[in-house]
């Protein structure tokens, strides 16, 4: 059974550690039975009225589980990952909820939270309704909008890039093979004007982190042509702002969060 565990808002501004890590280091603790099958980054609206640490992101963890019974398990795992790693300051949010559910509501929510100001208020309302796990950990906990809407959007598929993929995607060398990247599940699919196919053999510079997008439910490495039987993937990590953030302020009950990625 496919479950999906969300956090947001679970650091500050010059925090040794954020969301990314946190959601990566909660994948290595599962209970007995449960695997990790990704972790993927989430971006939701930066706008000056929603106060975020540096890029408002949430971060949602893939699991494959036996059965429902333990979905009480990971909300009470995830709730003590928080609690051992709480910083001062953050604002933490958790969000779980399965494949079997009617994930629509939330779908539509997460779709408006990453273009809109959206509210503690409704992440609430809609999770109840649904009938998913939605909880504060601490601070204002505005983080339960990032958690709800970092499922929501994972659920639909089409959203998000992938931090972890069955094996840390830093292990890839900085130049690779097309069949290495697609043997790991990972499916090659160019994006430059002639759209021509890869060949196994062509090699991919993966410019030093493969970094995939989630393309209809499944990892999918965006690249372009670097000359004949030559690739490059996209999506190269560019240096933030001053100090290595970009901070947002505004109003309580507004999306908040972090980027640690």
């Amino acid at each position: 059974m496919r479950v999906y565990v969300s956090f947001d808002d679970t650091d500050c501004l010059g925090a040794d550690r954020g969301t990314g890590k946190l959601v990566r280091w909660f994948t290595e603790r599962l209970p007995e039975g449960c695997t990790s099958w990704g972790v993927v980054r989430q971006q939701l609206l930066v706008h000056p009225d929603v106060p975020y640490t540096s890029h408002n992101s949430s971060g949602c963890a893939v699991l494959d589980v036996p059965d429902p019974s333990y979905l009480p398990l990971l909300a009470n795992l995830g709730a003590a990952h928080i609690a051992e790693h709480f910083i001062d300051g953050s604002d933490p949010g958790l969000c779980i909820a399965d494949e079997n559910t009617d994930l629509s509501a939330i779908i539509a929510f997460a779709s408006r939270a990453a273009i809109e100001v959206v509210t503690q208020d409704e992440a609430r309302a809609i999770a109840e309704e649904a009938g998913v796990h939605l909880s504060g950990h601490g601070g204002t906990e505005d983080g339960v909008i990032g958690a709800l809407a970092g499922v929501g959007l994972t659920a639909s598929g089409w959203s998000g890039r992938l931090v972890e993929f069955h094996r840390p995607l830093r292990e890839f060398p900085i130049v690779t093979t097309v069949a290495e990247v697609e043997d790991a599940g990972i499916m090659v699919v160019p994006v430059d004007r002639n759209v021509q196919m890869p060949k196994p053999t062509d090699t991919l510079d993966t410019q030093g982190w493969l970094r995939p997008r989630l393309w209809g439910g499944r990892p999918v490495a965006p690249v372009t042509s670097a000359g004949p039987d030559s690739w490059t993937a996209i999506g190269k990590q560019r240096l933030a702002g001053p100090g290595g953030a970009t901070p947002g302020g505004g109003h309580a009950g507004v999306q908040h969060g972090g980027d640690d990625w």
